[in-house]
C-alpha cells in the first residue's frame, strides 16, 4: 500500500495515509497502526519504521 501511496510524492500527512490506507481496505489492526501516529508529514521510510515500532 505505502508503495502506491509515496508514487510521485516525497511526504504525505498522517490523514492522506490514513485515507489511502482506508481506500486500500487495509485490516483494522494496520488502520489503529496508522491512527496510532502523531500529526505531521512523513516519508515513506519514516512511516514504515513508525508502523514498524507501533506493530511491535
Amino acid at each position: 500500500m505505502l508503495d502506491q501511496a509515496y508514487t510521485g510524492q516525497e511526504r504525505l500527512s498522517r490523514e492522506e495515509i490514513r485515507r489511502k490506507a482506508i481506500a486500500a481496505d487495509l485490516p483494522a489492526d494496520a488502520l489503529t497502526r496508522v491512527d496510532a501516529l502523531p500529526e505531521g508529514e512523513y516519508a515513506e521510510d519514516e512511516v514504515v519504521e513508525a508502523l514498524r515500532l507501533h506493530g511491535a
